[in-house]
């Protein structure tokens, strides 16, 4: 009898542990994005490639806002359109955010990062090495719920295609900025996502760590 109420006792303390845990992650408001920020676009373009080597240095609030919001933020407030188009204005494709502290949903709606789970999952995010050093992995995901009237192969060309885009965002703010980033098909999806708590609904379509340059 005693043993099973120490057993229980343990298990209430880690499972108390596990919400403390969850409660530390808190939603993030972020700056206003720079808009009038960065290199001209032709120098942007200039200076665009895919860079594998990251410091841990952690992006500034005002930084991250600015890399969110050029991902695929709000740029029509009156439509609620976005950075990068989206077949038939889905939107299907949300951003999320892996960081030391835990991971994180992008409201583009509020400019905001909202509180996804606790814990360091960076490491899930892609097989190589350098994803787990950069201090923000942001996370392609497709809600294939916004996307009923399609069949499933097109569901999978649209959502493809609308990543494409975001991505090329971040490539290109990027260049502007001096980080480095790299688009990353080479994910486990499935344990990512599991990872993430993801509903059967939503797949994992690339993953793109961003950080400043480790030289």
């Amino acid at each position: 009898m005693m043993r099973r109420l120490t057993l229980a006792f343990i298990i209430a303390v880690l499972a108390g542990g596990a919400i403390a845990e969850e409660a530390k992650l808190r939603q993030v408001a972020l700056p206003k994005p720079q808009t009038d920020a960065g290199k001209p676009l032709m120098q942007a373009l200039r200076d665009r490639r895919s860079e594998r080597d990251f410091s841990d240095r952690a992006l500034p609030p005002q930084l991250l806002s600015n890399l969110l919001w050029a991902a695929f933020g709000v740029n029509r407030p009156d439509s609620g359109k976005r950075t990068a188009p989206s077949a038939m204005n889905m939107q299907e494709i949300e951003v999320y955010a892996a960081t030391r502290d835990g991971l994180y949903l992008y409201n583009a709606k509020e400019h905001r990062l909202d509180p996804v789970k606790a814990g360091d999952i960076r490491a899930q995010a892609g097989v190589q090495d350098f994803v787990k050093t950069a201090p923000a992995v942001l996370i392609f995901v497709a809600d294939h719920g916004r996307m009923r009237r399609l069949s499933d192969a097109d569901r999978d060309f649209y959502a493809a295609v609308d990543t494409g885009y975001i991505s090329q965002n971040v490539y290109l703010f990027c260049a502007s900025e001096g980080l480095s980033t790299v688009a990353l098909g080479w994910v486990e999806k499935p344990k990512l996502a599991a990872a993430m708590g993801l509903p059967e609904e939503r797949k994992v379509v690339l993953t793109q760590p961003v950080g400043y340059p480790k030289r």
